[in-house]
């Protein structure tokens, strides 16, 4: 075949990905990834809204009003936690139920030819 731009390398960062023809599972590990740092900026998020809280928590000085908007964020932070728990709990047991891997869901393999 005829190369007239000629032959592009893709950057060392992008290989672990895998080509299209070689690897098909590229697109996979890529939203895969994704999905992983979204939940670590969730729970980055979640622990420093909680160390915040805490802070206006004990400097509220016995006024109600800082006292209950605390709590409030604390309560928020921790349900944002549960949640987050709650989600990959559900995956696991989903995926253990309907196809007797509880990690499918979340590490899904592509088969192909």
């Amino acid at each position: 075949m005829l190369q007239i731009i000629g032959a592009i390398t893709p950057p060392p960062a992008i290989t672990s990905y895998g080509s299209l023809a070689g690897n098909p599972g590229g697109l996979i590990k890529f939203f895969s990834n994704i999905l992983r740092v979204i939940i670590i900026i969730g729970g980055l998020w979640a622990f420093f809204n909680l160390i915040t809280a805490g802070y206006d928590f004990l400097s509220a000085a016995g006024d109600p009003k800082r006292f209950e908007k605390a709590w409030a964020k604390i309560w928020q932070s921790m349900l944002g936690l549960l949640i987050m728990l709650v989600s990959f709990i559900l995956a696991a047991v989903f995926g253990q139920l309907l196809f007797g891997d509880p990690t499918v869901i979340l590490n899904p393999k592509i088969y192909g030819p």
